[in-house]
């Protein structure tokens, strides 16, 4: 194994088992974070992390570990927002990198469609997963850990 991780926000992840083909591809552990059960299979770089109930739980179990050598897989902003922070590469299910150019404006649009909801406006939720999103997100996760894997080979 590498000395890279997945740590995948699993609660509603409909990407679960692309990241396990990649992860094993690529030699990375993979940590499935939930505060309930969720099946894994069976294979030696998979761990499955239950964490107590509560806000926040499983994200602070997350954005305690997210680091350089870490690729991060959240639909949550906020989450996403704290990984690049401490230096994670982070990616939604849907293949969308989160960066330090983006996850500001994408923060400032959710608190906004936020305020509208509870203002009482009708707003359109995010649009159904699709084929298109699970072939983004398997390019993006495959990106990801082949420039950690770079990076790791410069030092």
């Amino acid at each position: 194994m590498s000395g890279f991780s997945i740590l995948v926000d699993a609660d509603a992840c409909p990407v679960k088992d692309e990241i396990y083909k990649v992860a094993e591809r690529r030699r990375a552990r993979v940590f499935v974070v939930s505060n309930s059960f969720i099946a894994i299979p069976r294979a030696p770089f998979i761990e499955r992390v239950i964490v107590p109930a509560g806000p926040d739980v499983a994200d602070d179990w997350i954005a305690e570990r997210a680091n350089g050598e870490a690729v991060v897989v959240t639909a949550d902003l906020p989450l996403a927002d704290r990984c690049v922070k401490a230096g994670a590469s982070v990616l939604s299910p849907k293949g969308q990198i989160w960066s330090a150019d983006n996850i500001g404006a994408a923060l400032a649009t959710r608190n906004l469609m936020t305020d509208l909801r509870s203002a009482g406006a009708a707003t359109s939720g995010p649009s159904p997963f699709g084929p298109r999103d699970r072939s983004a997100f398997l390019s993006a996760l495959d990106l990801a850990l082949a420039r950690l894997a770079r990076r790791a080979s410069s030092k």
